[in-house]
């Protein structure tokens, strides 16, 4: 009998089934795997970009990172194992992420709009020569397409991590990489794979490692 309260009949509830939780876990790490596979086409481009970067930033260069939300923390991701240090011991290269100065964003946003915010600091930071990577799993970003297109105009290299394309920011950018994946955790989770792709490929470009500590 369904349990009655202050008289009027209750709705019965329903428990979800311990299997529906286990279907959709199995079901996410499938996407992930299938994503996975697909990316390893990727794996000429990631090697390029590596090498290009290892001749940059063992030369004085410096490489830029930008990206909103969760693509904001994978450009920090990557900057960090730079200026920081991978696997092995090697000098530490110069790379900023461009979301990562809150006065500054917060600055530029105020003065000049959102869509700016890391196309001014392209201007300031940026050197002919220079590397810009922009992170975006829809490709739609207004900031940080307009980041790509400045870096271009003023002689830097521009490319994209992004999600499925053709989107603005591929086509703002000198190349990208696009992850073929519907769900945006899983682009993401790809474009984690791909910056300790891209690090291990500059590590071994840079040669030996440093012993220095």
């Amino acid at each position: 009998m369904t349990p009655q309260r202050g008289g009027v009949t209750a709705a019965p509830t329903t428990t979800p089934t311990a299997g529906t939780g286990a279907v959709a876990r199995e079901d996410r790490l499938e996407a992930l795997a299938d994503a996975a596979l697909r990316f390893r086409a990727q794996a000429p481009v990631i090697t390029a970009w590596g090498r290009r970067l290892g001749q940059v930033l063992g030369s004085g260069g410096r490489l830029l990172a930008c990206g909103n939300g969760g693509s904001a923390a994978e450009a920090q991701h990557l900057t960090a194992e730079l200026v920081g240090r991978y696997e092995d011991e090697r000098p530490p290269l110069a790379a900023i992420p461009l979301h990562g100065d809150s006065s500054t964003v917060t600055a530029i946003g105020n003065d000049y709009g959102a869509a700016d915010a890391f196309a001014r600091q392209v201007r300031a930071h940026g050197r002919p020569g220079d590397v810009l990577i922009c992170l975006s799993t829809s490709g739609r970003s207004p900031n940080v397409i307009a980041a790509a297109r400045i870096a271009r105009r003023l002689g830097l290299t521009a490319w994209a991590i992004t999600g499925p394309g053709p989107n603005p920011l591929i086509e703002a950018c000198d190349d990208a990489i696009a992850v073929d994946a519907h769900s945006t955790s899983t682009v993401q989770e790809i474009h984690l794979a791909a910056i300790h792709l891209l690090c291990g490929v500059i590590d071994q470009s840079l040669g030996a490692p440093d012993d220095r500590r």
